[in-house]
């Protein structure tokens, strides 16, 4: 896409030029003479950013592209919210001594438009978000292992001498029968009837 010089100093039709649409260096000595008909052409280029959008958010005429094919894009400021630094663009051309024709009319952004972040394919977001989740379900885990073992640590803290035989065997109180098999208990030699009678 090749730029021409300001309209204002080499006397251009009325919207002149701008620089590129994408900004690109221009080489004056390779620039395409643009055809005078297509540049004249602002009232067709007009009627069809209309058919596309509203009138009010067309401005005025802000330069023009010259492609290398001959083709020629008029550009006009965006007056849409939300799109600082991007123009209204009409790409005509004329074949011989047809008349010009509309070839495309779009928003284009400017070299120092506001650009959305490069596109990131779905599947790779996803990815990224199930690492994500991975890590901070890892981390909730970590957080509670070390609550469990800080209470495991109270747990013996409360204990003290007087909890244990001398044998160190744990010396059961009342309401000390969580987790006791009392079965077992019963088992113990001792116990039973017959060694009452022993």
């Amino acid at each position: 896409m090749t730029s021409m010089s300001d309209p204002a100093s080499d006397g251009a039709p009325e919207g002149g030029t701008a620089l590129p649409v994408d900004g690109a260096a221009t080489d004056e000595a390779a620039t395409p003479i643009p055809d005078e008909r297509l540049l004249a052409a602002h009232d067709l280029a007009l009627a069809a950013l209309h058919e596309i959008t509203a009138p009010a958010t067309v401005g005025d005429p802000a330069g023009y592209t010259v492609e290398p094919d001959g083709v020629v894009s008029l550009l006009f400021d965006n007056r849409m919210p939300g799109y600082p630094g991007w123009f209204w663009t009409v790409s005509l051309a004329a074949a011989g001594e047809a008349e010009p024709t509309v070839l495309e009319a779009e928003l284009l952004p400017g070299s120092g438009a506001l650009l959305a972040p490069e596109w990131v394919p779905w599947a790779v977001r996803l990815a990224e978000y199930q690492a994500q989740q991975r890590a901070a379900a890892d981390e909730d885990a970590r957080a509670e292992a070390s609550v469990d073992a800080d209470d495991e640590l109270d747990d013996v803290d409360d204990l003290d001498a007087a909890d244990f035989d001398e044998d160190g065997s744990p010396i059961l109180h009342s309401g000390d029968l969580d987790g006791v098999d009392i079965d077992e208990l019963d088992e113990q030699p001792g116990d039973g009837p017959d060694d009452d009678e022993d």
